[in-house]
């Protein structure tokens, strides 16, 4: 869970920077019931569990980045 909303466009971007990749992005059209906003609510999360992210977006995403090209050479 993260409460910073992100686009689409700039998770695939984010990506792209971290893993240094110059392949496309591919655009393709999204469902009809496809959300207009991924933002998630993490109120209940904190209430009830008291969780709340720890760790950031990017250094999040550069450990699942690492983890997987660890999992490919095996």
């Amino acid at each position: 869970g993260n409460p910073s909303e992100m686009t689409v466009l700039q998770f695939a971007e984010e990506i792209k920077r971290l893993t240094g990749t110059k392949a496309p992005i591919e655009f393709r059209p999204l469902p009809e019931d496809d959300p207009k906003i991924r933002r998630p609510d993490i109120t209940k999360a904190k209430k009830l569990l008291g969780w709340e992210p720890k760790v950031p977006l990017e250094v999040g995403l550069q450990r699942t980045i690492d983890y997987f090209r660890q999992v490919l050479l095996d």
